[in-house]
């Protein structure tokens, strides 16, 4: 494996769109970010276009040929776990309110390697596709007992460390909702001694939902972790556990360490009462992320036109200067019955769902999978910037438009010092330091 490499001619949208660059990687850590005055014609640098790894080489040389590179893709929100269930937890109704109860009741039956095998197949299939970064929620279904509850755990914090040169993995247990008796908060507070990197739940399902959030404050103080909560998942624009949500961060001095997810009620209700709550979040210094393909699939079912769609106000919680994201949610699970661990294809759909097509969003949208989600990350050592790790995707498109308009399967991808995805006419990939795991996982 080639402890340099120099790719000339790359276009970097993220950094600046007026020039190309020469970027050079030396035992997996960004040496050389250069931009260049004009495109540089080389007969020593090989097109990526068909190119393969020489292990007898020290040196790469490789010309991207005006090829966009971002920083590697971050995936915000995920459920791992739950990841390619489908086909033992069903959904007829397509209701969250099913997905929750259809997927509780066999949680029992989920064994912990089938649980560790569903999580590794959807990292490497996020790796493949450009992520090198994962936050994913794990189910922690305390009142079935130490065991049941700790196998997903257990199976997601051996991924964690399988993967670890690869891939930045995030593991936030999800409590259920108050009351608790003391045994099951002893188990949290085990689950949270164990390496986990936050806290989370869903209280918006609760009647009550503010013992449940400052049990969450509490446990995340004491452990002193990141909070992230999902919020507000509902037509019903009644929901407003978000300003609960801010209140209670502002009290445990939490400003700047609090996500809130979906949001999908902040649609459903009147401007004023929605730019009240978006205030709010400000206010708290809360991040957010929209989860646009499950909450389109998920949301409206009890709707006669006109549908409600789920997504929510993604441009004016981007206007009031709160950090937004997008992510993939859930895939191929009762949940929603798609998706391919693509954060590029969740990006389009953000920009079908809210609306977001003109060269700025777009720009935007880029950055809802890249900057603003390892923001949200707290990554300290992330993007194209001499002396940071080099992790990177780089696609088969000249430009950001044609990034959207072209989904391009042909993508590179580095992290970890290697190459994890090479990509080869016609749109054939093969991850090179993975390929034993991916096989493993795809029998």
């Amino acid at each position: 494996m080639a402890t340099r490499t120099e790719i000339i001619n790359v276009r970097l949208p993220l950094l600046d769109e007026n020039h190309w660059f020469t970027l050079t990687v030396e035992n997996g850590v960004w040496v050389g970010v250069d931009p260049q005055s004009q495109q540089i014609y080389s007969s020593s640098h090989q097109s990526v276009d068909g190119w393969r790894p020489n292990a007898n080489l020290a040196v790469e040389l490789l010309d991207a040929e005006g090829k966009v590179m971002l920083p590697g893709l971050v995936d915000s929100h995920m459920h791992l776990d739950k990841a390619f269930s489908l086909n033992r937890v069903g959904n007829e109704s397509g209701t969250l309110q099913e997905a929750v109860r259809n997927y509780a009741a066999k949680v029992a039956s989920f064994s912990k390697e089938e649980i560790r095998t569903r999580i590794r197949k959807a990292a490497l299939q996020s790796i493949s596709f450009g992520t090198t970064s994962i936050r994913t929620h794990l189910d922690f279904h305390v009142r079935m007992g130490r065991e049941i509850a700790l196998r997903t755990l257990e199976a997601a914090l051996e991924v964690k460390e399988e993967f670890s040169q690869y891939l930045t993995l995030q593991l936030f247990p999800m409590i259920p909702p108050a009351p608790l008796t003391a045994p099951e908060i002893d188990l949290i507070e085990e689950a949270l001694r164990m390496g986990v990197d936050g806290i989370g739940g869903a209280p918006h399902l609760s009647p009550d939902p503010k013992p449940s959030i400052n049990l969450i404050f509490r446990l995340a103080e004491k452990y002193d972790r990141l909070v992230d909560i999902h919020t507000d998942e509902s037509d019903n624009p009644e929901k407003k556990t978000v300003a609960i949500i801010a209140d209670v961060t502002r009290q445990f001095g939490y400003q700047g360490r609090v996500t809130v997810d979906h949001l999908c009620s902040l649609a459903s209700m009147p401007d004023d009462e929605a730019w009240g709550l978006i205030e709010a979040m400000r206010a708290a210094e809360l991040s957010s992320i929209t989860l646009p393909a499950a909450n389109l699939y998920l949301q409206g079912r009890a709707d006669h036109f006109p549908v409600r769609r789920g997504i929510t106000r993604v441009k004016e919680i981007r206007a009031a200067g709160i950090p937004i994201a997008t992510a993939s949610d859930n895939i191929q699970d009762p949940f929603h019955p798609f998706g391919r661990a693509d954060l590029l294809q969740i990006a389009l759909i953000t920009a079908y769902g809210a609306h977001m097509g003109s060269a700025c969003d777009i720009r935007n949208l880029l950055g809802m999978v890249t900057e603003v989600p390892a923001q949200i990350l707290g990554l300290t050592e992330y993007g194209i910037t001499v002396g940071n790790p080099a992790k990177f995707v780089l696609f088969d498109a000249h430009t950001p438009e044609e990034i959207f308009s072209d989904l391009p399967e042909r993508r590179w991808v580095y992290g970890g010092g290697h190459w994890m995805r090479i990509a080869a006419p016609p749109a054939h990939w093969e991850v090179t330091e993975l390929t034993t795991a991916w096989n493993d996982v795809r029998r």
